[in-house]
């Protein structure tokens, strides 16, 4: 029986489809009514539910989506969702006949992946949907913008394969203009030679979600928007509308004491009370995604309130001063990151507080943490 059905647990994140269309609308205002939207949905839509933000996506009129593994897309056929899917990342010659079997585009990133796609298609009786995968300097995935003709001409030419889309990635764009410029010219090199021969697949991508708000040259015709649509960006505000955090993480407070002053808390006692005090305990904690380096450092909202964390968080637990006037009471909200009730802990914040970014923290909320969809 999944975890997740437990919707009453008190550790719960908010995912609200209304300001993740709000997000997506912002996407749709910054680029050509021509202009294709791949909604990215990889490691579980960045923590948010792969299936509800998928479907909500498509509702409001993404083209396709964007997963790392073949095992998301294979997931998303098999609950229903009949849009396109790429799989961004590298393939395994095991993985290329499951790919087929579910109509799922492949990423193609070398002359030996074309010719492994090309040969398990023939073998099948079915043809593969490929998209080139072209490095302009992110050094991941990908044949040198460089010396791309012969990967291009090659897997062009090979049967089996019906190549729907050609791409590259940016690898700076939320900060280094000029190497960004670069890369959209090197792409945009390999695009025109293709042009020209008559060789330009359906599909040309390259912009991510800092591409879609600062890069309009890298849009081509279809534009592949990540942490943008999840409220996150090196630019938040356009004009009337707001990127806002599409998930909020909560929970409620278990247990209230009073703590003597020298107290130690939690493991090791890292933190010690300087005067009598208040705590609570929060049933949350690194099991659930609440990161452990937030030991000490993290904040929460108690009725209104700011509170810092005290000692260490635990697997499953996590504690609170609130001051020697503190109030709370059991079962009161706690907000530990979004928006809720006109409060808001900003996940920046948190981020800086122990050096990460919000991708990691979004994906590190566990599966045992309901999602509840408003």
């Amino acid at each position: 029986m999944p975890i997740e059905i437990f919707r009453n647990r008190p550790t719960r994140a908010l995912v609200s489809l209304g300001i993740l269309a709000n997000n997506f609308a912002i996407v749709r205002s910054r680029i050509g009514r021509d202009v294709k939207i791949m909604g990215v949905v990889k490691a579980n839509a960045y923590g948010h539910g792969i299936l509800e933000v998928s479907r909500a996506l498509l509702s409001m009129g993404a083209h396709s989506l964007g997963v790392a593994l073949l095992e998301e897309g294979i997931y998303l056929r098999e609950n229903g969702i009949t849009a396109p899917i790429l799989v961004l990342g590298a393939i395994n010659a095991d993985q290329v006949a499951q790919f087929l079997q579910h109509d799922i585009a492949i990423t193609s990133s070398s002359v030996d992946k074309s010719r492994l796609i090309s040969a398990t298609a023939v073998a099948m009786g079915k043809t593969a949907r490929v998209h080139l995968k072209i490095d302009t300097g992110m050094e991941r995935i990908g044949v040198h913008w460089y010396n791309a003709d012969t990967f291009i001409d090659t897997t062009l030419a090979l049967p089996g394969i019906a190549v729907d889309g050609v791409f590259s990635h940016l690898a700076k764009a939320d900060g280094d203009r000029a190497f960004t410029l670069e890369q959209i010219a090197r792409f945009r090199a390999i695009v025109e030679r293709m042009d020209r021969a008559g060789r330009l697949p359906p599909l040309v991508h390259l912009a991510n979600s800092e591409g879609v708000i600062h890069y309009p040259s890298s849009h081509f015709n279809l534009v592949r928007p990540g942490i943008m649509l999840y409220g996150y960006a090196t630019q938040k505000d356009f004009g009337e509308r707001r990127l806002r955090p599409v998930m909020s993480l909560l929970t409620k407070v278990a247990f209230f004491k009073v703590v003597p002053e020298g107290a130690g808390i939690s493991y090791n006692h890292t933190a010690r009370t300087d005067r009598q005090t208040r705590v609570v305990t929060l049933p949350i904690g690194y099991g659930d995604g609440y990161n452990r380096l937030l030991s000490n450092r993290g904040e929460v909202i108690i009725r209104g309130i700011r509170h810092k964390v005290a000692g260490n968080v635990c697997m499953d637990q996590t504690m609170i001063d609130i001051g020697p006037d503190g109030t709370a009471y059991n079962g009161d909200d706690v907000l530990l990151f979004g928006e809720h009730d006109g409060q808001s802990v900003a996940l920046e914040s948190l981020c800086a507080a122990i050096d990460t970014i919000p991708y990691e923290v979004l994906c590190m909320i566990a599966d045992r943490v309901p999602r509840i969809y408003v």
